[in-house]
């Protein structure tokens, strides 16, 4: 049965992906009541649910590091908190260098990341070998290793979150659209959708790769841009012939081995498309491939069953903004996760929750607001495929 429509609520929240149904959950955890959220289709319907779901604290700023690394904290906690299984493994993430320059910064990204309570470290090409026995890299310069960082399902932790929600009190609209911010006197006054206006003192921007199109509707005009990036899945194969995640900034590549033993791959778009209706190509398919096969030579003849693409919210510095608005008091921004909002999602959640109940967060966001790129303050995240 379709949630009963209500004109008023003390919270609207747009978009029902991961940011969103965290943001819910976490409001009504901090006792927030009349919590709405909308989605123009049904939760992990967009790039939560077409995100290769990979979950790191292995970052080049400090920023990331801390949002990587209370992530993982959540997330190794979070079927207790939520009743739910989310599909957790936690192999570690392989970073793999092709350039000496490369090398030096996931070095300088080590010693980052180990002086915030990070436990990575760099790895000769013998010890990366034992952690990933099938890989073959001999054109590598060097490589780094997390041992917590790794993967969870995207669908089971966004449906744990929005469970979880809605046993609160919260309400999702599905196939409810917001098509409008209304604004008064420099505050937000609620939200004017495809089955009604909702009145509410406060609106979150929770829509990932349409982010800076709800925020326009406020007046508010973020610098983000919404790409298109390919991925792949093969057949089940043996597990264990990639048990990390394997990722490679030069070599553009991340590749993942999910229990049931499929592979999971994908790379940086060339020409960084804008491409809403998602569209596929076969050029990415035999470069994937082609790039499969180089490392992970045992592949070789394992057959591709599907392939999709999902949108990345590229923000100017690779950071989100996760923030209140400064020209329209009550709206609020989670966005420009440049491709990590699920992996961020858990903490992302909870800070803006915080941030919306007690004006302060339990870690500092105040350098996410988007007022940096016009001061080009900009807190550049080397870090990011």
């Amino acid at each position: 049965m379709p949630e009963e429509w209500k004109n008023t609520a003390n919270v609207v929240v747009i978009g029902a992906g991961i940011q969103g149904c965290s943001i819910a959950y976490n409001l009504a955890k901090l006792g927030v009541k009349d919590v709405v959220v909308l989605d123009k289709q049904i939760p992990t319907a967009g790039s939560t649910g077409r995100c290769a779901a990979g979950i790191r604290a292995q970052w080049g700023t400090r920023m990331n590091c801390q949002l990587g690394l209370a992530s993982l904290e959540i997330l190794e906690n979070l079927k207790e908190e939520l009743g739910m299984d989310i599909g957790l493994h936690q192999g570690g993430y392989l970073m793999v260098a092709y350039k000496e320059s490369e090398f030096e910064q996931l070095k300088k990204n080590v010693a980052l990341q180990n002086s915030l309570g990070i436990t990575s470290r760099v790895v000769s090409k013998e010890e990366a070998y034992e952690i990933c026995p099938t890989l073959s890299a001999e054109d590598a310069v060097g490589f780094t290793y997390h041992h917590r960082d790794g993967h969870a399902d995207p669908f089971l932790t966004t449906i744990a979150y929005h469970k979880a929600a809605s046993e609160r009190g919260v309400r999702f609209y599905k196939f409810t659209e917001c098509t409008g911010i209304k604004v008064k006197g420099g505050e937000v006054k609620g939200v004017v959708t495809t089955r009604g206006e909702i009145d509410a003192p406060i609106v979150v921007d929770a829509a990932g790769p349409y982010s800076q199109h709800i925020a326009a509707m406020a007046g508010i005009k973020l610098p983000f841009n919404s790409e298109r990036h390919e991925i792949l899945v093969t057949e089940p194969v043996e597990f264990g012939v990639c048990p990390c995640m394997l990722m490679s900034f030069s070599g553009n590549y991340y590749i993942q081995q999910r229990p049931i033993g499929s592979i999971i791959a994908g790379c940086s778009p060339e020409g960084h498309p804008e491409d809403y209706s998602l569209g596929n190509t076969w050029n990415f398919l035999e470069h994937m491939s082609r790039v499969i096969v180089k490392l992970l030579p045992k592949l070789g003849g394992v057959r591709v069953v599907r392939q999709w693409s999902g949108m990345y919210n590229m923000s100017p510095d690779k950071q989100p903004v996760i923030g209140e608005s400064k020209e329209v008091k009550g709206f609020y921004i989670s966005a420009g996760f440049s491709g990590h909002g699920f992996m961020f999602g858990p903490i992302s959640g909870k800070l803006l929750a915080e941030l919306i109940v007690t004006g302060t967060s339990s870690i500092p966001i105040d350098v996410l607001n988007y007022d940096r790129f016009e001061k080009g303050e900009l807190i550049e995240e080397p870090a990011v495929v």
